[in-house]
């Protein structure tokens, strides 16, 4: 077997950056390359409806549909349910109880309250009206992510909740289902790629439009999540997976290196980095890579990644790696460290953050509470992993009376006559008893 080299990276090198720089931007975006395809099969949805899914899902995943079977009827979600294993429903049961308690204790709260000027303002919360759940299908099923998407719907109260699921040859991982109906999705279908966003998003005879599409996929979905936005919401154009650890040697290596190839296995282009004080130790971490690796069942895809995008970093001190962390912005961000909460104060950008020896990514994957959806490809910089309010709207509640609005007026009056807008600075004088004719 030949062995996958892993970049390595030095702190205090001269071409650190330049070099660290380089590897932060290797991975390439292959949604921009289908963009143009899926532009066409939005545009048959979008005009033809059921037969142009049906046409797709009969070209792309080899299944022929009518509009009566693109459907899952709950029978059959009831009969996916009864075929899996006790030890999977109770494990799925599990998580989702955790999943939900942690969610219920996201929900916002209405407020209202009278300011200075005696103007009455606030805001209330609603949930979005309609949700399309997109869960993947091709290379690997996922029921953790059915979990991981819908039942924050269904906590923020979303009423219609409706899951795309592909079925290549007609088939669709029973646990799938199983969780589908554990979280609460009131509608399923048996398709996937851009043809099931542009169903969500634009309708067809069969699918009623959705409002927001939510749930992660291949470059096709990605693109097609990103041509439909503005007609729809979307939660975030999700990348490949990442995880970021930073451990010292106090950790067994073995347990390092499974958690960096827990990511390495999802994706070809998924990047893991290893950050560590100590450059012995990370020779110990990257000799446990290799002979991990020989056990895996994924061990094509992993060995791709950890070649191509994986790096073992060896930096001074720690809190010279939170600046790298920061810089990386990781979906994933393990601290195997002695003090995790004290480093953990240092870092702004993280997807999630796993605190402590004992505490995997894998962990967050599947039981832990916390959505698993979390931004990527840096995203960490500016957003923030799928919650409760991701199905929820905002509305601001304001109310003036005929003393408070004397109070403030005046103000908005000088400011819409500023801005060249007279209609504004009328309809504001007309209530303070100013005409000007």
């Amino acid at each position: 077997m030949v062995r996958p080299m892993v970049t390595r990276l030095n702190f205090s090198d001269s071409d650190f950056k330049a070099k660290f720089s380089a590897k932060l931007s290797a991975r390439s975006d292959a949604a921009s390359d289908v963009n143009g395809d899926v532009a066409k099969i939005l545009d048959g949805v979008r005009t033809r409806g059921d037969g142009a899914v049906i046409e797709y899902t009969e070209r792309f995943d080899d299944l022929a549909l009518t509009p009566d079977t693109m459907k899952i009827s709950a029978d059959e979600m009831a009969a996916a349910e009864k075929a899996c294993p006790k030890d999977a429903l109770d494990a799925l049961s599990m998580a989702a109880s955790r999943i939900e308690d942690y969610h219920k204790r996201q929900m916002p709260k209405d407020e209202s309250y009278v300011d200075a000027q005696g103007v009455r303002l606030g805001w209330r919360w609603r949930p979005i009206g309609a949700v399309g759940v997109y869960v993947p299908g091709g290379k690997a099923s996922y029921p953790s992510s059915v979990l991981m998407n819908v039942i924050p719907a269904r906590i923020a109260g979303v009423p219609r909740i409706a899951m795309a699921v592909p079925a290549p040859g007609g088939v669709i991982n029973p646990l799938v289902l199983a969780a589908a109906r554990i979280s609460g999705v009131t509608e399923a279908y048996r398709i996937g790629g851009a043809q099931a966003v542009g169903a969500l998003a634009y309708g067809t005879d069969t699918i009623k439009p959705v409002d927001k599409i939510v749930g992660p996929g291949n470059a096709y979905v990605a693109a097609a999540k990103r041509q439909v936005f503005g007609i729809v919401g979307i939660d975030m154009i999700a990348g490949p997976s990442e995880i970021l650890v930073v451990a010292d040697n106090q950790n067994d290596p073995k347990w390092i290196a499974a958690d960096l190839l827990s990511q390495a296995e999802h994706d070809e282009d998924a990047q893991a980095i290893l950050i560590t004080d100590d450059a012995d130790y990370a020779d110990e971490v990257e000799v446990a890579v290799q002979d991990t690796l020989k056990n895996l069942n994924r061990h094509d895809v992993a060995a791709a990644s950890w070649r191509d995008y994986g790096a073992i970093i060896v930096s001074n001190d720690f809190s010279e790696a939170a600046g790298l962390v920061d810089r990386v912005a990781p979906e994933h961000l393990e601290l195997a460290v002695e003090d995790a909460d004290g480093l953990s104060k240092l870092i702004s950008n993280a997807g999630a953050i796993f605190l402590g020896r004992y505490t995997p990514e894998a962990i967050g994957d599947y039981v832990a509470g916390p959505s698993h959806v979390l931004p990527t490809s840096r995203s960490a910089r500016f957003s923030s992993g799928l919650s409760v309010l991701d199905f929820m709207k905002r509305t601001s509640l304001i109310r003036c009376d005929a003393d408070s609005v004397q109070r403030i007026g005046g103000a908005a009056v000088t400011l819409a006559e500023a801005e060249g807008f007279g209609a504004h600075a009328l309809s504001v004088a007309l209530r303070l008893g100013h005409n000007p004719g």
